[in-house]
């Protein structure tokens, strides 16, 4: 591999980690700039940006562990069923076509923005919620089987639904939302990269040197969020959902 892509793969890594601890989607970093590097091994590109994601989101996760605090009654339950459904997505992958995913994260992306623009105090500070046993096994559910299952299938944004589903399911703020995604996240990544490792796809060098700087990205992000609080979050949050929205736009209307 030439040295300027080896560059531009662990400068990626590095920024994904930081995104990834502070708001997730740093598959969006990360994932297209190891398909720039290896054209037409989709699949080889997904699986090494797992193993380059389960570092830094579970790094994320010790640093958030020690300073925030997560919900691990809801977590942990969560975080065991996303290995099983993230492995079950990964299985899927090859079987489900682009072109019918991409308009509808699409559409989940837009509908998150439009729930953090217009309601603004959205996850600044936790809210009172009545937790039923209904409200709680949503929390467990839909991260653990829904966004898990998403994450093993197509994989960039996980990070984010994750968050906004602690923040409307459980009335979490944003740094707490956030330690419980990563908690979930590294279910999920475990999961797809089980599953990919099996198969074969996974380039390791180059992941493992990308794991490395995941996972400095990772707890610089981490120690920003938890230092400068939900209004760092916010933000960041605002400009990755942009982001994505961007990038889908462009690959589904104008590539």
């Amino acid at each position: 591999m030439a040295a300027e892509h080896v560059v531009l793969l662990l400068a990626a890594a590095l920024a994904a980690g930081w995104v990834d601890a502070v708001v997730g989607g740093g598959g969006l970093i990360q994932l297209p700039a190891l398909m720039l590097v290896h054209p037409g091994q989709a699949v080889a590109a997904l699986a090494t940006n797992k193993l380059g994601s389960i570092a830094g989101t579970s790094s994320a996760a010790v640093a958030y562990l020690r300073k925030a605090k997560p919900d691990l009654r809801v977590a942990l339950p969560a975080g065991a069923l996303a290995v099983c459904f993230a492995a079950v997505g990964a299985l899927c992958a090859a079987a489900i076509s682009s072109a019918v995913l991409k308009p509808l994260v699409m559409v989940v992306l837009l509908t998150v923005a439009g729930i953090v623009v217009f309601k603004p105090d959205l996850g600044r500070t936790p809210k009172l919620v009545l937790r039923t046993r209904r409200r709680l096994a949503a929390a467990i559910l839909v991260p653990g089987l829904v966004i898990a299952f998403y994450d093993g299938l197509v994989g960039p944004g996980t990070g984010t639904f994750l968050v906004i589903a602690f923040t409307t399911l459980l009335g979490s703020d944003f740094v707490n939302a956030s330690a419980n995604a990563k908690i979930i996240n590294t279910g999920t990544n475990l999961g797809a990269l089980a599953v990919f490792a099996s198969q074969g796809h996974v380039l390791w060098a180059i992941g493992l040197a990308m794991a490395a700087c995941n996972i400095v990205g990772a707890q610089i992000g981490a120690r920003m969020a938890i230092s400068r609080g939900a209004g760092f979050v916010r933000v960041v949050l605002l400009c990755v959902v942009s982001a994505m929205v961007a990038k889908l736009g462009y690959e589904q209307f104008l590539a």
